[in-house]
């Protein structure tokens, strides 16, 4: 069965075509839909001036070439851990990112019950789902790891609690809305029959968003891998606190050897995770839609059915295929517990320290500094977030145009444009950014033009993805008219995915409020550096504000996103 792998988002609606000489052809803009234009007009006017004020441009960068030159001289021959170190270390990162992705997968399933419209208890259980969502992906991993790191010391332990707690977020969140978004039909057949909810949600609700689920998942993983190198920085055990310990003596020969194994790694990971969402999600299979239903009528079918002794399903190679996959995966999840070396006491005899521990944070206030000096730090946090979403839309509406089947001139064309997102997604931006701040200087210019090239290799599959979803209807009525590759491309391929294109741009910038607010950490600007300081300095009340200032921002987005999407449906 062929499935969606890709980030759930809104099914494009068709391009309505106006009728000449028939004027109302096309619907009367009603005022909340222009609000929403007015709306995304001022993000975008926001969003450009943001970029014309940090000053980017080719002569700045033309003359750091020079620091470029010193860094590279200094940098000398690269230099690698002994093997075995190297070794260990990789594992042990690997062990403790899938330890906390599947941690966050599991918790994931409960959240995103209760925030889905159709599934939820009742509207207090909906808005408690959408708030952890929202909170646990608003705080960032590494004000997670700092808190875990003052509960636990240092060890895998905080690594794998702050990827899993704030990863809980973005996978219930996107697991909640393909939950809203199933048909309906299954389920409701489960319950004619008598079927409990718990049978609802097996039968005829799990079976639909399973795909997504794990793609999400996966792409979650990904994500994590990328986001460990910071968790060095504050003592997570890993390949990114022996590179954080490399960069900080100056030993840069050392620190991009580190770094480039990461490279190769979140590489090898996009391709693995890519390999097992076709294999397990039926890429190679030719199932139509139709047939598809019906196969999931017959599971809802048999999850409400009481078991006979002669109900058994035939071991047919695709059964045996997604068995061997799921043991797999159990072996691997094993394995990465395993190596992570977790004292399992820790998490019991934590909870009388917790009272003393929660209560350095509490009440949030912002120490030596006044309320205009945190202001405009987020402000530019804000600021650089939003400055590298519009480099990354241009960018990738060009790369991931190209990588779309359906407007690709060429396979070539195509399979080259993918490889290229491939390759950008596995320079995690916090190696970029420590790189272009050794050449540029400290300051916001490095920190947009590192999460704009990430933003690139994200948002480019994306809007990939959502082109050739669009239909092929309008696509073929230009062309038989004679119309250009390039006007089909701008008529009917465009405009068919531009709702889903503004919300995986929404999705970016929610992104890359938190990873503004990383980079800041390294030097890129912002909120960041009195994070850091304050986190170093034991100034626990001014993390909650902080902490506080960034959930308002991401509750912010949130909100406009919500509401974008709401009167664009």
């Amino acid at each position: 069965m062929s499935v969606d792998t890709r980030i759930p988002t809104p099914v494009p609606t068709p391009v309505t075509t106006p009728v000449a000489g028939k004027p109302g052809a096309l619907p009367r803009p009603t005022p909340e839909r222009t609000a929403v234009v007015l709306t995304l007009l001022a993000i975008v006017g926001i969003s450009i001036y943001s970029l014309a004020k940090a000053e980017i441009s080719i002569a700045n960068m033309v003359g750091s070439i020079a620091n470029a030159e010193r860094f590279l001289a200094r940098v000398g021959t690269v230099k690698f851990p002994p093997l075995a170190e190297l070794l260990e270390l990789t594992v042990l990162t690997l062990g403790l990112v899938l330890t906390g992705t599947l941690l966050a997968a599991v918790l994931s399933v409960p959240v995103a019950y209760i925030a889905a419209a159709n599934t939820t208890p009742g509207p207090a259980f909906q808005a408690a789902g959408r708030f952890i969502t929202v909170f646990t992906r608003a705080i960032p991993d590494v004000v997670f790891a700092m808190v875990f790191i003052l509960v636990f010391s240092i060890g895998a332990l905080p690594g794998i609690l702050a990827i899993g707690l704030h990863s809980i977020g973005m996978i219930s969140k996107l697991f909640a809305d393909a939950i809203e978004q199933i048909d309906e039909g299954p389920r409701l057949a489960i319950r004619a029959a008598g079927g409990s909810k718990t049978q609802e949600f097996i039968g005829g609700v799990l079976p639909q968003v399973l795909p997504s689920w794990i793609a999400t998942v996966l792409h979650r993983n990904d994500i994590n891998l990328r986001g460990s190198v910071i968790l060095g920085y504050v003592g997570v055990v890993g390949l990114g606190l022996e590179m954080s310990h490399a960069f900080k003596s100056l030993n840069y020969s050392l620190g991009v050897g580190i770094a480039i194994v990461m490279f190769i790694l979140c590489v090898a990971m996009e391709l693995v995770s890519g390999a097992i969402r076709k294999v397990l999600l039926g890429h190679a299979a030719n199932t139509t839609r139709s047939t598809a239903k019906r196969a999931m009528a017959r599971r809802a079918a048999r999850a409400a059915a009481p078991l006979t002794v002669h109900s058994r399903r035939p071991w047919t190679p695709a059964r045996v295929r997604n068995l061997l996959w799921g043991w797999g995966a159990v072996a691997v999840a094993v394995a990465g517990v395993w190596v992570c070396d977790i004292k399992w006491s820790d998490l019991i005899e934590v909870w009388p320290k917790l009272p003393a521990i929660m209560a350095q944070f509490w009440p949030p206030n912002f120490g030596s500094y006044d309320f205009a000096t945190m202001a405009s730090a987020m402000g530019k946090t804000l600021a650089i977030a939003l400055a590298a979403v519009i480099l990354s839309l241009v960018f990738s509406l060009v790369l991931g145009s190209l990588a779309a089947r359906n407007v690709a001139p060429n396979d070539s064309v195509r399979a080259g444009s993918r490889l290229a997102l491939v390759a950008i997604r596995g320079v995690p931006e916090i190696i970029l950014a420590i790189l272009l701040i050794i050449v540029t200087g400290l300051g916001s210019q490095a920190g947009i033009i590192a999460l704009a090239f990430a933003g690139v290799g994200l948002l480019g599959k994306l809007i990939a993805d959502s082109l050739e979803e669009v239909q092929t209807g309008p696509q073929r009525a230009l062309t038989a008219t004679g119309a250009t590759r390039f006007q089909t491309y701008v008529s009917a391929t465009l405009p068919q995915g531009a709702r889903a294109i503004i919300g995986h741009s929404f999705y970016l910038l929610d992104s890359n409020i938190r990873a503004a607010t990383i980079l800041g950490i390294v030097g890129g600007g912002g909120i960041g550096y009195y994070l850091l300081n304050a986190g170093q300095g034991s100034n626990y009340p001014l993390v909650t504000s902080i902490v506080l200032m960034i959930l308002v921002a991401g509750l912010a987005v949130e909100g406009i996103a919500m509401w974008v999407r709401k009167v664009l449906r």
